[in-house]
């Protein structure tokens, strides 16, 4: 089963996340697949293929991180793997305290699953297909994001489903943060 790590996002920051998707679909010269309003999520760490015989295992590993709930704030929008080759639209995060959940939980599954090389606090908004006119394009991005602030409470192992409408997701466990 292919899975992943996840923080989900409270009503109101979807909500505003998904205005930012439609004021960047009206003004951006390219074919793009925007990530659905109820998919937009924080990854923490992509697992990807496991067994189904491991997932007790990691759950019980996640379930040893003790860790406070916290805030973050939305920041600026930018793109992967650079601006001369635009494959990724996201959203990034401030916050130092969901760094340190994230190396939590690449060090708990350390001997599992390989560390995730340069780790950056961002949420996919879009992926890019194909784009018209690049430099309008890029002139288009530098849309102003405003420093909306939510709080993280808990975070997910999540079973993910790709199907040519897009993935569905399952939650297989959640992992409150106090």
């Amino acid at each position: 089963m292919r899975t992943f790590i996840a923080i989900f996002l409270p009503k109101e920051i979807l909500d505003y996340l998904y205005e930012v998707q439609n004021k960047l679909k009206k003004q951006l010269p390219a074919k793009i697949n925007w990530v659905a309003k109820k998919n937009l999520h924080f990854t923490l760490k992509f697992i990807g293929q496991v067994d189904e015989k491991n997932i007790f295992s990691i759950k019980e590993r996640l379930k040893r991180i003790k860790f406070n709930s916290f805030k973050v704030n939305l920041d600026k929008i930018g793109v992967f793997p650079n601006e001369e080759f635009i494959r990724v639209i996201w959203v990034g995060l401030k916050s130092k305290e969901l760094v340190v959940l994230q190396k939590l939980v690449d060090y708990e599954l350390l001997d599992l699953f390989s560390k995730d090389q340069n780790f950056v606090t961002h949420l996919t908004l879009g992926r890019v297909k194909n784009i018209q006119d690049k430099e309008k394009f890029k002139k288009n991005l530098k849309i102003e994001i405003e420093d909306k602030e939510f709080e993280i409470n808990e975070f997910c192992l999540v079973k993910s489903e790709l199907h040519k409408e897009g993935p569905t997701y399952e939650i297989l466990e959640r992992f409150t943060l106090h």
